[in-house]
């Protein structure tokens, strides 16, 4: 029996039902209509990335911990960053390894020697966009718009609303502050407009990143002072996008100039999974009542000028 509409968290065996599997590591399977529909939102949000012309671009799964720490990002969220490594490539290390029983009375590895941790497993989309830019001085205003699926370590998970791994869509200007804020502004007046169409009202709400010991960083007390970024909040507590302002932060951390000045930076974000507990919430488990998102999306062009989608 499919849940019918109404707010608030839908139980797992109904998630089931139209496609979801939970681990308790934090990490979801999705098949069947749940599939459908995540693919469908992130088809809208790249529809709407139309909005700038924004050109889509694809990259790996981890970053080198080197560039990420340009921004200093291993020292503001240390707790919530996840490693790509690997064993001890040597002979020695791998015999070590084979000679012990491999994983412990707890299903984890045992114990061995690991390869230095010199890459860091995706924490936002967005890194990616200005690593690639690395050094480059811009000749214009640049709109990029990229998928990847992001990691970072939780004190808790939840389905759907908090995951350890979870699809990732933003969008990123690039370009002077005007432009930044210009970006911005269409993204909060193009979005109303798509949430309402999809039968969503998120309320907008000033945010902070969740930086480690938050108080003891000035960066956290400078966003309560002078906010850069706002999430849509559905349901009181459930943040389904993101507008943030980054003023000249990754233009001076990864040396990306634009007339001779450290390039700045905005981008919108949304969390793909956390758009299946919004719909599914309020729309209730029948495909049959699932908005058409990407419908919605080609509407939103057409009304800000972006064009069909």
């Amino acid at each position: 029996m499919s849940r019918t509409a109404l707010d608030g968290p839908v139980p797992l065996g109904e998630l089931a039902r139209v496609g979801l599997s939970w681990r308790s590591s934090g990490q979801v399977v999705l098949r069947g209509p749940l599939l459908r529909l995540a693919e469908d939102c992130d088809r809208a949000f790249a529809d709407l990335a139309g909005l700038w012309r924004a050109e889509e671009e694809r990259h790996p799964s981890w970053l080198p911990a080197s560039r990420l720490q340009r921004v200093d990002y291993l020292r503001s969220f240390p707790h919530q960053a996840a490693f790509a490594t690997r064993l001890g490539p040597g002979e020695a290390d791998l015999d070590a390894f084979l000679a012990g029983p491999v994983l412990d009375e707890d299903g984890a590895v045992a114990r061995a020697r690991l390869s230095p941790a010199s890459q860091v497993l995706t924490p936002a989309a967005c890194y990616h966009v200005f690593d690639e830019r690395l050094g480059q001085a811009l000749d214009g205003t640049r709109y990029v718009t990229t998928r990847n699926t992001c990691f970072r370590h939780e004190r808790e998970y939840v389905p759907l609303r908090r995951l350890s791994a979870f699809t990732m869509r933003e969008v990123v200007c690039l370009g002077t502050a005007a432009d930044t804020a210009a970006f911005l502004q269409l993204a909060r007046d193009a979005l109303d407009m798509f949430f309402s169409l999809v039968g969503l009202a998120p309320a907008w709400q000033a945010a902070t990143d969740p930086f480690f010991r938050p108080r003891d960083n000035p960066r956290y007390l400078l966003q309560r002072v002078e906010p850069v970024k706002h999430e849509a909040v559905h349901g009181g507590d459930l943040a389904i996008a993101s507008v943030n302002r980054h003023h000249d932060h990754f233009g001076a951390g990864f040396d990306i100039t634009l007339g001779g000045e450290p390039a700045h930076s905005a981008c919108v974000a949304f969390g793909i999974e956390r758009w299946l507990c919004a719909l599914t919430g309020r729309h209730g488990t029948d495909p049959g009542s699932w908005p058409d998102a990407v419908r919605a999306a080609a509407a939103v062009r057409r009304a800000f000028g972006g064009g069909p989608a």
